[in-house]
Parts: structure tokens; C-alpha cells; sequence
């Protein structure tokens, strides 16, 4: 079963939410973050990419970046920028993208769920980066920033969102860099608490579909405070961490393409040659060429775009790591032809969300950047649940989920 709790949401006040919120700390780097920011000294970026308050260069992992953190979390909530609201709640969170508008329920997941394994992640973590936010959580004891997750499709819930949905946000804003709608409703009622926390324990499991590094840190440093409270009871806020829940069948995966540097010292003749051990070679000329269907893949080289259509056998059904779209090109195509062995170190490669469009991929080919570029079609939500209930793990960059969450509408304490 699924354990979750509503919890004292600290929020902006209603007419300074769009001067507070910002992007996730992990899609932009310092030098966007300090533009973005710019003379706003409410954004949020300034407790979440606080190195944006130290002269240019200084490192976001310098100690003094996470003390200045707590500073100005402390700060914002002097100022009345944050203010926690007087009673537990569960939040909605909705995000429109391109017409289509999914669902979110804000809640307190809890750590033990994701020690034990019920909450699922298909991703592998490096350590590196989880202490990077654990450090984060430790010094301004509290989420700042959500996880996405997502749960199975539920009637009971889905209606109970669509009551709240009929009426007024308490924030209705267009975010001004994805031009993304963001709305957000506070549930008070006790009744419709108690029916979220009991469908929720009806879940066997609930599903990461983004922010692995924020979970596995905001779960460790629940676990770490817990061995370190000799009166632990089990219901210290601690105990749980900010997670938005999406109804799996709501939310948009997109591709997520590869550029390469080189061919590995082959000519394009020779490198075409040999995609044809395994793959089906479609010239389709010189207008981008998306891909259609799993197992078909769009390479553009020398201002063609090829379709790739892995041939039977290559790819086992029966596996859910097997019969994906990533496994299949890593293995046949970076590994086997192009000697790319480790997709997370290898500098010959480097990654485009499908936000950015397959012209961004033409652009960086074209410009002399890169040598050849390639197109997946995306993972589906399936796929990722069947891979986390088999208890593998995805081939790194395999998903690219759209919209992001927009951080600063609601965070949550430990204490």
C-alpha cells in the first residue's frame, strides 16, 4: 500500500507566486539561473541556485552556496515572500502544455515506502548528485522542491480532481520561458483528505517518472533523521517528503535524441553499410523525418534524414529492458558501430530533449558540431512502470518528461 499524509504547505501569498516560482534547479546552469533571476530578489533561484548570489565562477557545490541557502530560505519566510499555511492539506497542481492538461496531487510520500521498494524508480542514481541535494535538504530542513511521480489510473481520485478543477485556483499563471500554464487548488476539506490518503493506500506501488536524485536524497535524509531521534515514532514529519502524483495515463513523455561528434573513423558509406546488418535503410531525403512507430529510429547524416527500422530478432519481446527503443540503439548502433560504450561519460555523445524538436538536432549537425544525429521514438509510461514492477533499471537517458514542474508553489518542512 501507498502511505501518504497532507502536510503544512509553506507558499508564496497569492499576489507574489509569479515573482517567486521558478524552473527546477537541474534544467538550467548557473549563469541562466543568475539571468533569469536577474534583479528579482524573490525568486526562488535564490534557494535553490544560490551560487547566483556569489561572484561568477563560484562553485554551487562551495559550502558557503549551501549555507546561503538556509539564509535565504529563512529570509523569504521573514519577509512574508513564504508563508505555512495553518493546517495540513493536499494541494492539486495542474500543467497545460499544447492544450492537454494534467493533473497532480501534492502529497507527503512516505520514506519508508521508498526504502522498502513501493515507491519505484527505473533509474540508476549516482551518489555524487544525491548528496549534492541531501546537503540541500539537510540545511534548510524541508523539500523545497517536489518529485514527479505517478500513480495508476484512478476513477474515485480523477473525479474528485475534476470537482476541484471546476472552480478557482488559488495560482493561475503562464510561466514565462515554457509558456506553460501552472494552476494549483488547496483541498481543506477533511472528507476529501480522508478519500485521498485511503485511495492512495489501495496503490501497491506508485512510480518516480522524474526527480530520482531528489527522491532518493529527500528518503535518505528521512531515514538519517529517523536512526538519529532516539524518541522516533514513525509520525515526525520527517518521516515523509513533497512529491506531486500524476495519474499515469495523463502524462507526456517525449523523445529524447542523441548527437554524436565522430563515426568511429568510418565514412558515411561505411557507416550506412553497416546499419544495414540490423536495421532497415530508408533514405527519406531532405525534410525532417520523425519516426512513427517503436523500433524505428531517424538518423540524420550529410543533410539526409535515414529511417532505421530494426529488423526482427534484434530485440527480444519477453524483456522489458530488451525491447527498448534506447537498449536497441546503444547496443547496435553506439556500441557495436560507433565504439560508445558508457552513455554517461562518453564526451563523443551528448543528449536533446524532445522539447528542443528535430530541427535542434539538424542544427547542431549541421553547424559542424556533431557528425550524425538520432531520433527515438519516446518511451511510454508502460513501458517505465512494466521496467520498475521487473525491478531493472532503464538505459541512461531514456525519458524526457514535459512539462517540468515549476518549483517554489509549495514546500515542504521536516520538522
Amino acid at each position: 500500500m501507498a502511505t501518504i499524509k497532507p502536510f503544512k504547505g509553506i507558499r508564496p501569498p497569492k499576489e507574489l507566486v509569479e515573482q517567486v516560482e521558478s524552473r527546477p534547479y537541474d534544467v538550467l546552469d548557473s549563469e541562466e539561473a543568475r539571468a533569469e533571476a536577474g534583479d528579482n530578489e524573490k525568486s526562488l533561484y535564490h534557494i535553490i541556485k544560490p551560487e547566483i548570489d556569489f561572484p561568477v565562477g563560484t562553485s554551487e557545490y562551495d559550502p558557503r552556496v549551501y549555507e546561503k541557502a538556509a539564509e535565504n530560505f529563512q529570509r523569504f519566510q521573514d519577509k512574508g515572500w513564504l508563508v505555512q499555511d495553518d493546517q495540513e492539506h493536499y494541494y492539486i497542481y495542474a500543467q497545460t502544455m499544447n492544450g492537454k492538461t494534467q493533473y497532480g496531487l501534492v502529497v507527503g510520500a512516505l520514506v519508508d515506502d521508498y526504502m522498502q521498494g513501493r515507491i519505484k524508480k527505473h533509474e540508476l542514481t549516482r551518489r555524487d548528485k544525491e548528496e549534492d541535494r541531501m546537503k540541500h535538504v539537510r540545511v534548510n530542513n524541508a523539500n523545497i522542491e517536489p518529485v514527479f511521480f505517478a500513480y495508476p489510473d484512478n476513477e474515485v481520485l480523477d473525479k474528485l480532481i475534476m470537482r476541484y478543477a471546476a472552480t478557482e485556483p488559488e495560482y493561475d499563471f503562464i510561466a514565462p520561458i515554457d509558456g506553460f500554464r501552472h494552476q494549483f487548488w488547496v483541498i481543506s476539506d477533511e472528507q476529501d483528505m480522508k478519500t485521498i490518503t485511503t485511495e492512495f493506500a489501495k496503490m501497491p506501488t506508485m512510480y518516480i517518472a522524474d526527480g530520482h536524485h531528489r527522491s532518493a536524497a529527500a528518503a535518505l535524509v528521512g531515514a538519517e533523521k529517523q536512526k538519529q531521534n532516539p524518541n522516533h515514532t514513525g509520525k515526525e514529519e520527517y518521516n515523509y517528503f513533497m512529491a506531486v502524483c500524476f495519474q499515469a495515463s495523463q502524462l507526456t513523455i517525449l523523445d529524447y535524441n542523441r548527437v554524436v561528434k565522430d563515426l568511429n573513423g568510418l565514412t558515411s558509406e561505411l557507416f550506412l553499410a553497416a546499419l544495414q546488418k540490423n536495421f532497415v535503410v530508408e533514405d527519406k531525403g531532405t525534410d525532417i523525418y520523425k519516426p512513427q512507430q517503436l523500433h524505428e529510429f531517424s538518423l540524420y547524416l550529410d543533410e539526409h534524414w535515414y529511417s532505421l527500422k530494426a529488423k526482427e530478432g534484434t530485440y527480444d519481446n519477453n524483456d522489458p529492458i530488451g525491447v527498448l527503443d534506447v537498449d536497441i540503439s546503444s547496443r547496435l548502433i553506439l556500441d557495436e558501430i560507433l565504439g560508445i560504450k558508457d552513455l554517461r561519460s562518453d564526451k563523443r555523445i551528448d543528449f536533446v530533449g524532445g522539447l528542443r524538436g528535430l530541427g535542434e538536432l539538424k542544427r547542431r549537425v549541421d553547424s559542424g558540431e556533431m557528425r550524425m544525429a538520432l531520433a527515438l521514438y519516446p518511451v511510454s509510461m508502460q513501458q517505465i512502470m512494466d521496467i520498475a514492477d521487473s525491478g531493472k533499471i532503464m538505459p541512461p537517458k531514456a525519458t524526457w518528461f514535459e512539462p517540468k514542474l515549476r518549483s517554489g508553489l509549495v514546500i515542504h518542512k521536516l520538522v
